[in-house]
């Protein structure tokens, strides 16, 4: 079963052994999602000494909201502890400090796609590619690796396109054994649709923009739910069993309830079930 997919821990975010990359590399601007401007490269006011955030419990709160609907896939620790051998961001010198705010979108990004191969790579339906969904697999693995000057070169949309390709097929053939016509509504405007209880099952929903769609009750099950914007639309009582290359970060951004129905291996956000 898809919803039994398990992950490495090189896949899951480890902030303990990061030196707290994404707060200082990443932009962002005053918004619903950010209480301040922070330019790229730039330390975040709430990062502490220790690299951790010093308001983590209280994000949303305090007009973070963003931050707790990201997820570096890994990335963190693998640019802290391997492409630099740990040395520390905070005390290296100024060209190593930023050139390890330019890898670490990078190995980023690669991460986010050893994700997709590795769920693919769990799903029954897609053994006919499994072969060479391994292959690339690998060969992610083995860019993620490159020295930094490599990495900041890399041509990572050429290789996501590679990846990309392979991904559609495992779409299509996990897809393929919903019965009855199977919605397709790839990249579809769907910002604010009223879906309540939608039957989205076996549903093409990659790229689709379902910011602050009413979703309630709607089936989607075995829905193909990569990158779609979920942005503040409603889950509550949905059913997402099996519904794959679903990310934590997506499921943070939405709205949800106790009944929500998740795959497995996303956990519930908290702030679904805990009062505001």
């Amino acid at each position: 079963m898809h919803d039994e997919t398990v992950y490495p821990a090189a896949l899951r975010g480890d902030c303990a052994n990061c030196f707290g990359l994404c707060c200082v590399a990443l932009p962002f601007a005053r918004s619903a999602d950010f209480a301040i401007d922070k330019p790229a490269g730039t330390p975040c006011p709430n990062l502490g000494e220790d690299h951790r955030c010093g308001i983590h419990a209280r994000l949303r709160h305090k007009g973070f909201a963003g931050c707790t609907v990201y997820d570096c896939f890994g990335a963190g620790q693998k640019v802290s502890q391997v492409t630099f051998g740990g040395r520390d961001r905070s005390t290296a010198p100024s060209a190593e400090a930023r050139r390890m705010t330019e890898v670490f979108p990078v190995v980023r990004q690669l991460h986010e796609l050893l994700w997709y191969l590795t769920e693919a790579l769990g799903l029954p339906a897609a053994r006919p590619v499994h072969a060479d969904l391994r292959r690339a697999l690998a060969k992610t693995e083995e860019l993620t690796l490159l020295p930094p000057g490599e990495l900041v070169a890399l041509d990572v949309p050429a290789h996501r396109q590679d990846v990309n390709v392979l991904l559609l097929r495992t779409s299509e053939l996990v897809r393929a054994g919903v019965g009855g016509r199977r919605k397709e509504r790839r990249g579809a405007d769907l910002m604010g649709a009223r879906l309540k209880g939608a039957d989205l099952h076996g549903a093409n929903l990659r790229g689709a923009c379902l910011i602050a769609a009413d979703l309630t009750g709607a089936d989607l099950r075995r829905a193909d739910m990569i990158g779609a914007d979920l942005r503040d639309a409603d889950l509550t009582d949905a059913d997402l069993t099996g519904a794959f290359f679903l990310t934590q970060p997506q499921l943070n951004a939405a709205r949800g309830s106790a009944a929500t129905r998740v795959p497995k291996s996303l956990a519930r956000p908290v702030h679904w079930t805990t009062p505001a």
